[in-house]
């Protein structure tokens, strides 16, 4: 197989507040005023997957303890202004492939 064929996706395992993990592959990133913002999608495990909705988990950068953490956004206007981004992103990436 041709190497531009090749496709590896960048996977992040994150623990939610119980304490359960999960892979999620990196979808897109982008630094929106100043602050860096993470857009990820729960990754492939299974069949059943394909079947499944998949929701859109956003997430920003911030600093703890000397180390990078990725954080959900608490403030609801952010979280909005965020969200629109990447939704906004995502349509122009599809409208795009849509037109070649």
């Amino acid at each position: 197989m041709s190497e531009m064929n090749e496709y590896t996706p960048d996977l992040f395992e994150l623990i939610d507040e119980e304490g359960n993990k999960k892979q999620f592959e990196l979808f897109d990133a982008a630094e929106i005023e100043g602050e860096q913002y993470y857009a990820m999608l729960p990754a492939v495990e299974d069949e059943d997957f394909l079947d499944s909705d998949c929701d859109l988990v956003i997430l920003k950068s911030i600093e703890e303890d000397g180390e990078e953490i990725l954080a959900s956004i608490d403030d609801d206007d952010e979280f909005e202004m965020v969200s629109r981004f990447f939704l906004e992103r995502l349509d122009d990436t599809m409208d795009d492939s849509f037109d070649d």
